[in-house]
């Protein structure tokens, strides 16, 4: 059970790193990067995000490029959460496979 302040600084989070990646997106055509759940820890140290990333067969290469650069994003969202946040948290990023999955669903249900 997440609690209000953990929901109010996940949406934050949410929000500002969405930002970011659309900013890296538009280096990048014909990439998408949507930030779908991030879930914070109890102390507010820690936070996990969940990307779903377009086209789904770049996805590996663009996860371990975000990876490589989680420094530069943590930092990046630390400027932008200056005055809402003590301490920005670790980011570790995931690949959100929920869209494939769904996908996956339907096919069998036609088949």
């Amino acid at each position: 059970m997440e609690t209000t302040r953990q929901n109010k600084i996940a949406r934050l989070i949410q929000k500002e790193i969405s930002e970011i990646f659309l900013g890296m997106t538009r280096q990048m055509p014909g990439t998408l990067i949507t930030t779908t759940i991030v879930r914070v820890s109890p102390d507010l140290s820690v936070a996990k995000i969940y990307l779903s990333i377009f086209p789904s067969e770049k996805c590996q290469e663009l996860l371990d490029f975000i990876n490589s650069k989680t420094v530069s994003i943590r930092h990046d969202l630390a400027a932008r959460t200056r005055f809402q946040l003590r301490t920005v948290p670790t980011l570790t990023f995931y690949k959100d496979d929920s869209l494939d999955y769904i996908d996956n669903i339907d096919k069998l249900l036609k088949s």
